[in-house]
């Protein structure tokens, strides 16, 4: 085939999909760089990789980050076949593999805890490399009560700098999640991690949390963070239980153009259906 036949078909069939795909093409046209997709946290966890991907491009999610311990099985374990595997229903798909949640973390006062969750970091960020992501999660998930606050942030900044520096050399960010009890989801000690790990590859997961609006309020907080937010965590958009529509106009007024993945704790009976309600809240978010 000559190539400008092959693109001319290429063309054509590319528009087909588009077109039989509405949800797609409404999303691209609306968000205005934002794109939404999903966390398999608690919706998706039971979900395999075919049916994850499945759902979300009947839904309109156009991205996914997959929990570590869940069904769809993407774990450090995999060999080279079962990683290029599934690399390839993902490059097949609608969906874009946005990145890994691990359950790394770096607060424990045991040095050797600390070693064994950056060295399991760092096999995360080579699987992520291998089946096709951007990004690994990590997260605080907690202030020990017996250390002094400032040796645990920065035992925290330090082990996020040394992981942000091997995902460079793979070409995946580390993302932190805004997490955790005792003080570590508070955005001035995340705004101090960060501080600490002085890495142009450490960047930020805004989770959208209750602590967001503590001390100085939601704007301030943000403000400490936003040059570093990398991806959003939402959560379930047809509940009130965060102030949605600020959030949203902050991350355009900042001109955020990545991911919103949603993630919520309480499971409805219908995943899909309530994928798709959140869909229709979103697109009315972007939009307003």
């Amino acid at each position: 085939m000559k190539r400008r036949d092959f693109l001319t078909t290429t063309a054509i069939g590319t528009a087909g999909l588009l077109a039989s795909r509405p949800q797609l093409v409404a999303a691209a046209e609306k968000s205005d760089g934002m794109k939404l997709g999903l966390v398999t946290y608690n919706w998706g966890r039971d979900w395999d990789v075919p049916t994850l991907i499945r759902n979300c491009e009947e839904t309109g999610f156009r991205g996914v980050e997959l929990r570590s311990t869940h069904k769809h099985g993407v774990e450090i374990s995999l060999d080279a076949g079962q990683r290029r595997e599934v690399a390839k229903q993902f490059a097949d798909s609608d969906v874009e593999l946005v990145g890994l949640g691990s359950a790394c973390e770096y607060h424990s006062p045991d040095p050797a805890i600390v070693k064994k969750n950056i060295d399991e970091t760092k096999q995360f960020i080579k699987l992520c490399k291998d089946v096709g992501g951007s990004g690994v999660k990590v997260r605080p998930n907690g202030i020990p009560k017996n250390v002094p606050i400032e040796k645990t942030l920065t035992q925290i900044g330090m082990s996020l700098r040394e992981v942000a520096k091997f995902g460079a050399e793979h070409g995946v960010v580390i993302r932190l999640e805004v997490h955790g009890r005792d003080g570590s989801s508070e955005l001035p000690n995340i705004h101090r991690m960060m501080e600490v790990a002085d890495h142009p590859n450490a960047v930020v997961c805004w989770n959208c949390n209750s602590t967001d609006l503590a001390g100085q309020g939601l704007q301030h907080n943000f403000d400490l963070v936003k040059e570093k937010i990398d991806v959003v965590h939402i959560h379930d958009l047809r509940n009130n239980n965060y102030p949605w529509e600020q959030i949203f106009a902050m991350l355009k007024q900042s001109q955020f153009a990545g991911w919103t993945l949603l993630e919520d704790g309480k499971v409805p009976d219908d995943i899909v259906a309530a994928m798709h309600e959140n869909r229709k809240v979103w697109d009315g978010l972007v939009a307003s």
